[in-house]
């Protein structure tokens, strides 16, 4: 089957590399025009592109698909079939209606939960026990698409957007083979999304990386975890931008309430640690285990609260 591939971050790699090594005919990569990165403002090519010119295959990069210009190399690859893993273009009614076979999505959550850009992120920060991905037909709505296939993973307590960006990207990447060789054999079914629980993921912010301390202590672990490798959760101490890789809620024994309730604002530190600098939330503490100062690398609490003399009184805000 000729297939058309459609992509730009690194979770569509795994997607690629399924592809490339099937049976079938990846006749071109569609991807985002290169970007201006570091501090040099130098254009970077996607990971999708760097992997397409690996395995030297046909690229195009139009900033936009509405127009028959920045259609005319998809259109002339003539895809039976156009796969689409975070891409980042919105396909308009043209290019939806030019594989014969249509064109599928590879989505991050279990469909109709959490449509849009930020799927993993929002289940993370929602305390959602169990994802997967979803490969649809796509239609014109967003991620409204009926359903192919749906492969589901338990969120683990330790679970990061970043550990569970690989385990998806593997596991939808397997679920596409599955899902080409279904319409290739005429074996697929596809059933309409539910009316009911649909939730939107929309785009992360950065303000949304900003811990407010008056929040309970579960609420921030979550943050943590969805914001892990980015944007990276971020508080301050003495003026000082301190972001946060890894943290553990905890909540105070019994014996423990009184004198933990007059350990002062949320925010205060409790105490430090051998393994973790504990800090007063609104609700419970946070245990502090990974950080990075503003221009140095990651260290562990113990080592952040060695280096500043970091006492028990003092607070981040």
């Amino acid at each position: 089957m000729r297939i058309a591939f459609a992509g730009t971050p690194e979770f569509a790699l795994p997607a690629l590399r399924a592809l490339a090594s099937s049976g079938h005919e990846l006749v071109g990569v569609l991807t985002q025009p290169d970007r201006p990165s570091g501090r040099g403002r130098q254009l970077v090519a996607s990971p999708v592109k760097q992997a397409a010119q690996a395995y030297h295959l046909a690229i195009s990069q139009p900033s936009g698909l509405r127009t028959d210009a920045e259609r005319a190399e998809l259109t002339a690859w003539r895809p039976e079939l156009l796969v689409v893993v975070a891409y980042g273009l919105i396909l308009p009614p043209a290019v939806l209606a030019l594989p014969r076979m249509g064109c599928i999505n590879l989505h991050a959550s279990l469909l109709p939960r959490w449509r849009g850009a930020a799927p993993i992120q929002r289940a993370l920060l929602c305390g959602d026990e169990v994802t997967g991905i979803s490969i649809m037909l796509m239609e014109a709505g967003l991620d409204t698409g009926p359903i192919l296939l749906q492969r589901r993973i338990p969120i683990t307590p330790a679970a990061t957007s970043g550990t569970l960006h690989a385990e998806l990207a593997e596991l939808g990447a397997a679920a596409l083979l599955e899902v080409a060789g279904q319409l290739q054999g005429g074996s697929v079914h596809a059933s309409p999304q539910s009316a009911e629980g649909v939730t939107y993921a929309p785009k992360i912010e950065k303000a949304e990386a900003l811990i407010d301390w008056r929040r309970a202590a579960i609420q921030i672990e979550r943050q943590v975890r969805a914001f892990n490798p980015r944007p990276v959760a971020e508080t301050r101490l003495e003026g000082e931008q301190v972001r946060i890789f890894a943290a553990q809620a905890e909540t105070f024994a019994p014996k423990a309430t009184a004198s933990a309730a007059s350990g002062g604002a949320p925010g205060t530190v409790l105490a430090v640690r051998s393994d973790a600098i504990l800090v007063r939330c609104g609700e419970g503490a946070l245990a502090i285990r990974e950080v990075q100062r503003s221009g140095r690398t990651r260290v562990s609490a113990r080592e952040f609260a060695q280096a500043l003399a970091l006492a028990p009184g003092q607070s981040f805000d």
